[in-house]
């Protein structure tokens, strides 16, 4: 390659090097330093494993994935079994021969358990969006520091995290109230929790003053800026409380004995507990009780539906909000 006047050399892979008074063809080229390859070998302050740990964290890991695994996958199959099989077995079935939907036919075909089913999905769905939308108000307000009473209401939360009315006088407001045996019983008592509303509030007061301060001076009022600013920059931490709200809404079952004298208005958690547990006959389950004659239990199958109708929703809705759920939690714990 040579170099005449008022033309830029070419630059290729390797540099070139030209003195000022040498003449083109003295050029010399000096090929370019390769890159260091990264080390395979630990660092100096990192141990090795030894085959002895690595196997100990092998089985631990094993174990603790086949104690989580096999009792979901035993319940599976065994509603998945005949109730012939589950006599031949003697209990819970973990190698089935045959595979048949009877039992999930038997209890959504209709009666006490379809009827269950709906009034969870229902109480679930309206109880998480009232409690997320009251927490998030709350909070908000909560996190302003010239909002109305902040501190005489900040306290007041407190206080209701670690002392309680006790079960009488809640009933008896309840009771008073005339919500027995309503819907409603099962929502309004636990609507708002304390702890949730104290970690959306951390998270709040977290987020970077400017922000707020800029969509204020913009002509934002509170609730534009909560809907608009607030709210998208806080997708996981509520996202998270409205996975706790679920869960607890989903679960409950105390409610329900105390408060709903109907059997129609049961949660399906309190058909479980009644059923399963208890081995009590519910009225339109169509579902069978004890052999006494041979001690076997008849309608584990219906049981055993019964139990992964009651788990597989959160099953569902958790991949979707795991994500979210370490990051909200430890982001609505530290900030603020």
């Amino acid at each position: 390659m040579s170099i005449g006047s008022g033309q830029t050399p070419e630059i290729s892979s390797d540099v070139l090097l030209v003195p000022r008074d040498a003449a083109p063809e003295e050029a010399t080229r000096v090929p370019r330093r390769p890159r260091p390859r990264r080390s395979r070998h630990r660092p100096a302050w990192e141990e090795p494993p030894s085959r002895v740990g690595a196997l100990v964290k092998a089985l631990v890991l094993t174990g603790v994935v086949l104690a989580v695994v096999l009792p979901l996958w035993t319940v599976v199959l065994t509603s998945l079994s005949t109730q012939a099989e589950t006599i031949r077995v003697g209990g819970l079935v973990l190698v089935p021969r045959e595979l048949t939907l009877n039992a999930y036919r038997q209890i959504l075909s209709g009666g006490i358990v379809t009827r269950a089913v709906l009034v969870s999905v229902g109480i679930t769905a309206v109880g998480t969006v009232l409690s997320t939308v009251v927490s998030v108000l709350a909070a908000y307000g909560l996190s302003r520091p010239s909002s109305l009473w902040h501190r005489p209401l900040l306290f007041v939360f407190l206080v209701t995290m670690f002392f309680g009315a006790g079960l009488i006088p809640t009933y008896l407001l309840v009771s008073g109230l005339g919500l027995i045996d309503s819907y409603w019983a099962l929502i309004l008592p636990g609507a708002v929790s304390a702890f949730n509303v104290l970690i959306l509030r951390n998270f709040f007061m977290g987020l970077e003053p400017a922000i707020l301060d800029a969509a204020r001076i913009d002509g934002a009022g509170d609730w534009r800026i909560l809907g608009g600013v607030v709210l998208p920059m806080s997708r996981a931490v509520v996202a998270v409380v409205a996975l706790f709200y679920g869960v607890g809404y989903w679960n409950a079952f105390f409610n329900a004995i105390l408060y709903i004298n109907d059997n129609a208005k049961w949660p399906l958690q309190l058909v479980l507990r009644s059923y399963v547990l208890q081995g009590v006959t519910l009225p339109g389950s169509g579902v069978g009780q004890v052999d006494v004659a041979t001690g076997a239990v008849t309608g584990l199958p219906v049981k055993m539906a019964v139990m992964v109708l009651a788990i597989v929703p959160i099953l569902v809705v958790y991949p979707f909000v795991q994500r979210h759920f370490t990051k909200g939690v430890i982001f609505g714990a530290i900030k603020g």
